[in-house]
């Protein structure tokens, strides 16, 4: 049982989206400020009605609707339009099986047939006197009325939902939320009482009440106590004594604290914080269908990292993932072709990836695939001495370097129809600065599949003696030139040659520091255009 599609209006930073998702694993990826926190929490929304743990209703403030609804609303009203005031609504268009038959309908703004919950957080009917005095005078209108608006849970056949009469059960995973120590105690808390049987509930209850009776018998506070009581008169005409709180919201989870090897939780490293956050979330949720995960990454080292997604794509195998993500390495680990590239109203995916580009990706998940599917343009290189000279002659040709202006220079060894296919299927704009070898009508003729691709360019020189990157920058700039920027005095060109190219790296950093300009080699020049 999954979710197949959410249709956002007016919520949050989310003016209209519209995402499909697939039945297992979705990785959503995008820039910061794209929406991808507000599409889950959206989703956790209209799926369990609460708001950070706690029942939405208690939770309703103005920011929950869209600013720039807001706005024109507001803007309306003050230009003599009294238009009606904005909502948020919230779709999802579900899976089709026995146990969501009863959500069948066709009440959604897609007029479709089929099970779904909608979430709306609207005026109320039964305010509209109120509501029509406050906006009486527009000149002091300057946002929205929220203490008149309801929250409005029904199905798309129109019937009024409840916690228990929604079939589809879901948790929402966010330990990068948790930024203090009663936060995390109260997150992880949470989690564990959700873990427990109904008996083990109880049993922890019992415990609890049991030592707080132990304190109040114990002869050290009796003997306070009784200090404070010859105090009568004094500081109150009531007896004044200490107690443990055993009012019914002193419950057990306000006065245990989670341990790791018999250290406090909020004393471990956040690393471990959010691996235990996730992985106790998951193992709590055993009956979930579909798991909200928000940035699994945060905190977390490569190796840890590693194994936190390893026991992600374990344990929720059959059950749906919905990931939001910054790192490539949970991209590319979890299935790159699951990616869903959001931009605040549409997920583009990557589900038509060539089989052999999807495996590569998961058995090499370090690629910087993620660097180049958010950058504004891309330029794919070799390796790093290559790197080094497109990012100077970016430099010297625009006066700021590659990413400053949105540029990604990414070294990609001979990986480049990797990425390539990845670049056609988003419409990147993509350059290729790729060495000859002394074959380049041969290496030209590699590309032939994506050079016809408007927004991919393909830089490879056709000097055939001037195989790879050392021969063209010698040629570019000569001998003499050559020796002063990198403080030798080689004799010959040849030699000076065979000391480049066995010292790559080194030799690039030298051209890179020289405060003199060099001469870019022209298929380089092309690239950083």
């Amino acid at each position: 049982m999954s979710i197949t599609r959410v249709v956002v209006k007016n919520y949050r930073t989310l003016r209209h989206a519209d995402v499909t998702f697939g039945d297992e694993v979705n990785v959503i990826v995008g820039d910061n400020e794209a929406g991808k926190s507000t599409l889950l929490e959206a989703i956790n929304l209209a799926l369990r009605r609460q708001l950070n743990r706690r029942a939405a209703d208690y939770e309703l403030h103005p920011f929950l609707i869209n600013a720039d609804a807001v706005t024109e609303f507001v803007a309306s009203h003050k230009g003599g339009v009294k238009v009606p005031p904005p909502e948020a609504v919230i779709e999802l268009y579900l899976q089709e099986t026995a146990k969501t038959v009863d959500l069948i309908g066709s009440i959604n703004s897609e007029r479709i047939t089929c099970p779904g919950i909608t979430l709306a957080i609207k005026l109320d009917e039964n305010c509209l006197d109120q509501y029509r005095s406050y906006i009486s005078d527009p000149s002091v209108l300057n946002s929205i009325p929220m203490e008149f608006y309801e929250i409005v849970w029904t199905s798309f056949a129109g019937t009024p939902l409840s916690p228990s009469s929604i079939p589809i059960k879901s948790a929402l995973i966010d330990p990068s939320n948790i930024s203090n120590s009663y936060a995390a105690n109260k997150y992880v808390l949470e989690i564990v009482r959700d873990y427990l049987t109904k008996e083990q509930s109880v049993d922890l209850a019992l415990a609890y009440r049991t030592m707080r009776d132990t304190f109040q018998g114990d002869a050290r506070i009796t003997e306070i106590n009784a200090e404070l009581a010859s105090k009568q008169g004094v500081v109150s005409s009531k007896v004044l004594s200490v107690a443990m709180d055993t009012t019914t919201r002193a419950s057990w989870e306000t006065g245990v604290l989670p341990h790791l090897n018999d250290i406090p939780l909020t004393l471990v490293g956040k690393g471990e914080q959010n691996a235990v956050k996730i992985k106790l979330a998951i193992e709590s949720a055993d009956k979930c269908d579909v798991f909200l995960l928000e940035e699994p990454e945060n905190h977390l080292s490569h190796g840890n990292l590693g194994r936190l997604v390893s026991h992600l794509a374990d344990r929720c195998q059959g059950r749906q993932l919905i990931v939001s993500t910054h790192s490539s390495f949970v991209l590319n680990k979890l299935g790159i072709d699951h990616v869903l590239m959001f931009n605040g109203q549409k997920a583009v995916t990557l589900d038509h990836l060539p089989p052999e580009t999807k495996s590569y990706f998961q058995r090499l998940p370090g690629h910087d695939t993620l660097r180049m599917i958010l950058a504004d343009r891309s330029i794919l290189v070799e390796g790093p001495s290559d790197e080094l000279i497109v990012q100077m002659a970016f430099k010297q040709r625009h006066g700021k370097l590659p990413l400053e202006a949105g540029v990604e220079v990414i070294s990609v060894g001979t990986s480049f129809k990797r990425f390539l296919d990845i670049a056609i299927l988003l419409a990147l704009d993509v350059d290729v600065v790729r060495d000859n070898d002394g074959k380049a009508a041969e290496k030209k003729a590699l590309f032939v599949d994506y050079a016809g691709g408007a927004r991919i360019h393909i830089n490879i020189d056709a000097d055939d003696a001037a195989p790879t990157l050392e021969p063209q920058l010698i040629k570019a700039n000569g001998l003499a030139k050559m020796n002063i920027m990198l403080g030798k005095a080689f004799a010959t060109s040849a030699d000076l040659l065979t000391y480049c190219t066995a010292n790559k790296t080194d030799c690039a950093l030298a051209l890179y520091d020289h405060p003199d300009a060099l001469v870019i080699p022209e298929y380089i020049r092309n690239a950083v255009r």
